[in-house]
């Protein structure tokens, strides 16, 4: 049999890799953006979405064209050129991409798509509409289900977290996946109960000095200044890093900062303590946090003393 009209190559709007290309362009927005900050969810949702296309489209970028008003999207997306006037390729909505690519791969739930139609539902909102969406809400929320659904996505085209947002975040990603899927984790949210149960059982008047000494403690320390969940005096997480330390020069100072992950808690008011990063997510206490040391430019830069630690020689005669 003789086919007489040839296809072109898949276009770019269509085109798995390039698709992929631009989530990677978002995820790199992403990562530059300090995690606490709402752009940082934004550009989450932005790759998201172009991730979960370029898997669609891997499996056929005809499932991605919208053939409501006729099928010349459809023709396009097959790689032939329409012949209607003032033609403009139109694709699905992400919402619809999201519910295909859960009944068309095995392993991409039906949780995994209603997070994608939350997370980038959130992203329509925020750019046409008043609303600003992705204010406030925690990013511990959010990462490791986006961090899954991720993984999920770019195992379906052959690839791995380190395609998507490099080596050393996806190693953050795992670890953020694993703490949420700990179930028995949950368990602390009894605990925590339990502590302020006994909290409230004590005097008032024991309760604010307890207070007041939980806060003077938690300045003192080496941390991050958190809200105990069980009585809300001043405690501590503390963890790992998990970015290399970045500095700015201001004046004559060198400010410098670096993520960490926690990975323990602390409160000396009410006693609670927490270990491990899936306990600490359960008891939404999993946030990244931002350490902050300022140096003295001078001292930053000056040429290390290769006789620090050594005892001063004595020994003249």
């Amino acid at each position: 049999m003789k086919q007489t009209i040839a296809a072109d190559p898949t276009p770019d709007t269509w085109n798995p890799e390039a698709l992929f290309v631009k989530a990677q362009r978002y995820v790199e927005n992403m990562l530059a953006t300090d995690s606490e900050r709402w752009e940082y969810a934004l550009w989450s949702s932005l790759s998201l979405e172009f991730l979960a296309r370029a898997a669609l489209a891997n499996i056929s970028p005809a499932l991605l064209a919208d053939s409501k008003e006729g099928w010349a999207s459809l023709f396009h997306a097959l790689g032939f050129k329409p012949t209607e006037a003032k033609f403009t390729p139109k694709s699905i909505p992400v919402s619809e991409v999201f519910r295909r690519l859960a009944a068309i791969l095995p392993d991409f739930s039906k949780e995994n798509s209603d997070f994608g139609i939350l997370h980038t539902g959130r992203r329509n909102s925020e750019l046409h509409s008043g609303e600003a969406a992705f204010d406030g809400i925690n990013a511990s929320k959010w990462q490791p289900d986006y961090y899954h659904a991720s993984e999920i996505l770019l195992r379906s085209m052959g690839m791995a977290l380190p395609d998507l947002i490099g080596e050393e975040e996806a190693q953050v990603a795992v670890k953020l996946i694993e703490a949420a899927a700990d179930v028995s984790a949950k368990a602390v949210l009894g605990e925590i109960e339990a502590h302020k149960q006994a909290w409230l059982s004590m005097p008032e008047g024991d309760r604010a000095s307890q207070t007041q000494a939980a806060a003077i403690w938690a300045t003192r320390q080496h941390g991050h200044r958190v809200a105990c969940p069980a009585c809300t005096s001043q405690a501590l997480t503390v963890g790992e890093a998990v970015t290399a330390p970045v500095q700015k020069l201001d004046d004559d100072e060198i400010t410098e900062t670096q993520e960490h992950l926690p990975n323990r808690f602390e409160c000396i008011a009410c006693g609670l303590k927490i270990a491990g990063l899936s306990r600490l997510s359960a008891a939404g206490l999993g946030e990244r946090y931002k350490k902050t040391q300022v140096y003295d430019a001078a001292e930053y830069y000056a040429p290390q003393d290769d006789y620090a630690g050594y005892e001063e020689d004595n020994n003249e005669r």
